[in-house]
């Protein structure tokens, strides 16, 4: 299998302005696998994956030093092209947030923006995309329907959906559980598990067993360092560092 999206942190730290949000962050992250983010709120979870797709670019005053490189290629080199790395790695934020226009015209957004026209080609991307996310049976009906009628769990599973419809070989998802109930959260979870055959996955999550459930790996993130990180079963079941076993247990966080 090549490790065309194996993702590499070397050394990393990222600045807003004067405050220094990540420091010296390095980690390696397997195509084909899970790798969940935990810690307490603020520790720079959500700011390590919007790294990995450059959606920090948009954020004034950012500044980011050290190495990252998916499939061997430096992502911040000049000259990389922003919009094929965003493709390439997809976003699905904590809250559902599809466009306010037809389910159809949510997934075939992105194909539309990369060039497709043709009918028959997006109807086949749109059916596929809704199927990959477990959305087909309940939304083949009502494709041209406003999506913000879609119940949250149902509008998560479709910017999933749209994510995927730019086939992207990386998924990165900043608690996308966090706002659904129990039931679609277990439909999600499933989802994530039949994705990772296919894509390089990952999450944000403050859930705990969420993390033990679905990831290979789970890396601890506190104050802005990764404190430890390895296979989800030993970090949970014998960590090797105490701020990691405190925060496992619920002492803080």
């Amino acid at each position: 299998m090549d490790k065309q999206f194996n993702i590499t942190v070397r050394d990393c730290d990222l600045y807003y302005s004067d405050f220094q949000a990540l420091k010296n962050v390095s980690i390696d992250i397997e195509e084909h696998e899970v790798t969940a983010l935990i810690g307490p709120s603020g520790c720079g979870k959500s700011t390590f994956i919007k790294m990995l797709n450059r959606m920090n670019d948009l954020v004034e005053d950012c500044r980011i030093t050290g190495e990252i490189l998916i499939g061997g290629q430096d992502i911040y080199a000049k000259g990389m092209d922003v919009t094929l790395l965003r493709k390439n790695a997809g976003m699905v934020f904590q809250k559902p947030n599809p466009f306010p226009m037809s389910i159809y015209d949510n997934i075939a957004f992105a194909p539309r923006t990369f060039g497709i026209k043709k009918k028959s080609e997006l109807d086949s991307i749109v059916e596929r995309s809704l199927k990959q996310a477990g959305l087909w049976n309940e939304a083949k009906d009502r494709l041209r329907k406003n999506a913000m009628g879609l119940s949250g769990g149902q509008q998560q599973r479709l910017c999933i959906a749209r994510a995927l419809a730019a086939e992207p070989k990386i998924l990165l998802m900043d608690e996308p559980t966090s706002a659904l109930d129990p039931i679609s959260t277990g439909k999600i979870e499933d989802l994530i598990n039949d994705l990772k055959n296919k894509y390089t996955i990952v999450i944000v999550t403050h859930n705990m067993q969420q993390a033990t459930r679905i990831s290979d790996k789970t890396a601890f993130f506190l104050l802005g360092e990764i404190i430890e990180y390895g296979r989800t079963v030993d970090i949970f079941s014998k960590p090797k560092d105490k701020r990691t076993e405190n925060y496992i247990t619920g002492r803080f966080g």
